[in-house]
């Protein structure tokens, strides 16, 4: 007797069940028509996005220190570690600043604030003022001072990610030097530790699909769809110029590594559906962290590079800016010559290192830019406060793609990744074998 196949409604309802990339996708769909429908008691479902957040941020820091410690460690090389970092931060720069040409180059073509015809006598920097809260961006010297701890402990209170790095760098350099034989515990602790965080992220991403259709539902409500057909063609432009971006980038991975992004886009589907969901790159760093790890990726190079890529390689807010910049400009009517544009690569190379963690950064950046060309009236940033947040789902995924292949790159230039193991796992292949064994113990292609 041949075996009962299960009706459809038992197909979908064991899907949804086990499958948390269709979970993430519901809640996303849910949130959507609630905050059309009911803006009202949408806007009351914030804490649920918010929530998730802050379950997550408590993670980051630790499973950051912990990461780095062990693959100093194990790896056995300081050197190869400081290699590591200097090759990131090449990367992070060519990047970041080739999105910033392909934004102003975009925008000059496509010229999206032409035709608006904005007075700047009409506009008022006291909300963008309430947006950003008063903060300002870092000077370099600031960013470079802040960077360093003044406490352990505050670090990680903080949730500073440079800091944290610094720390694990540290401890990581002491236990080389001081050997296995004199600290027997230390490492098997700090292993340990990694082991119970991982655990914990498990239980957290669970409430995934209610986060994301707090912070949907409240997007929705709180912005409608409007603004959408408002700024029609600001949006287009930046999302087709993040699409040609990350074509590029594709072509990196390609040409460096020999994988294929649109299989890595699959392998970590569910996390990038989830970082749309709550317009977060921070809410699904844990376990991108994992699978990188799981994909062949050696434990120091993911690290040291997904990490300090989150405050070096914004690399869809380099793309935003530059373009935002060259709207207000012809909003206000204003036409910005060669090196005037010259001068907005410049400077936004230096303003959008230091966004990170901070409330209103995009309008900080952007306020700087029009500061330090003069041209620009301050008040003509606020003509970006309505779609700010639609930008959102762009810069998520250009920034959290643009780390990853970071990641992939500079391993492969270290000979810190095994570059069989990712086709097999990102072609499926050994997804479950990745998931059974140990990240510390996968073989490094040297």
């Amino acid at each position: 007797m041949p075996p009962s196949v299960p009706s459809a409604p038992r197909r979908v309802a064991r899907i949804l069940r086990t499958s948390l990339f269709a979970q993430v996708l519901c809640a996303l769909v849910l949130g959507i028509v609630v905050g059309k429908l009911w803006p009202g008691f949408a806007s009351d479902l914030q804490p649920l996005g918010d929530g998730f957040t802050r379950l997550i941020k408590t993670i980051i820091s630790p499973l950051v220190f912990c990461v780095v410690v062990v693959g100093i460690a194990k790896a056995g090389d300081l050197k190869a570690f400081g290699r590591i970092g200097l090759k990131a931060l090449i990367w992070f720069e060519v990047a970041s600043t080739a999105a910033l040409i392909i934004g102003l180059v975009a925008a000059n073509v496509v010229q999206p604030g032409s035709g608006m015809h904005v007075d700047p006598s009409t506009l008022s920097t006291k909300a963008v003022d309430a947006k950003t809260g008063g903060s300002a961006l870092p000077s370099t010297t600031e960013f470079i001072v802040n960077a360093l701890p003044t406490s352990f402990i505050g670090a990680f209170a903080e949730n500073s990610l440079l800091q944290v790095l610094i720390l694990a760098c540290l401890v990581g350099a002491a236990l080389l030097h001081l050997g296995h034989t004199k600290v027997p515990q230390v490492l098997p602790a700090v292993e340990q530790a990694q082991e119970i965080i991982f655990a914990i992220v498990g239980f957290v991403m669970r409430l995934a699909p209610i986060a994301v259709f707090g912070a949907m539902a409240v997007l929705i409500g709180q912005y409608g769809l409007g603004v959408i057909e408002t700024y029609a063609k600001l949006i287009i432009l930046c999302y087709v110029a993040a699409a040609l971006f990350i074509a590029l980038l594709a072509v990196a991975l390609r040409m460096v590594t020999g994988l294929s992004l649109w299989k890595f886009l699959r392998y970590i589907r569910e996390e990038m559906l989830l970082a749309l969901g709550t317009a977060s790159t921070e809410s699904v760093m844990p376990r991108v962290m994992q699978k990188l790890r799981r994909a062949g990726a050696r434990d120091d190079a993911v690290g040291l590079v997904l990490p300090t890529g989150y405050s070096f390689n914004l690399d869809g807010a380099s793309l935003y800016l530059s373009i935002g910049t060259l709207f207000i400009a012809q909003a206000v009517g204003v036409d910005l010559s060669l090196s005037q544009q010259i001068t907005v690569v410049l400077v936004l190379m230096l303003t959008s290192k230091g966004m990170a963690g901070i409330p209103g950064s995009a309008f900080l950046a952007l306020s700087a830019t029009a500061s330090s060309l003069g041209a620009i009236p301050a008040g003509a940033v606020a003509l970006l406060l309505g779609v700010d947040r639609i930008m959102d789902s762009m810069r998520v995924v250009t920034n959290l793609l643009g780390n990853c292949v970071a990641v992939f790159a500079v391993s492969r230039w270290e000979g810190a990744l095994d570059v069989e193991r990712a086709k097999r796992v990102l072609g499926g292949e050994a997804a479950a074998e990745a998931e059974d064994v140990p990240e510390a113990a996968v073989p490094v292609a040297q």
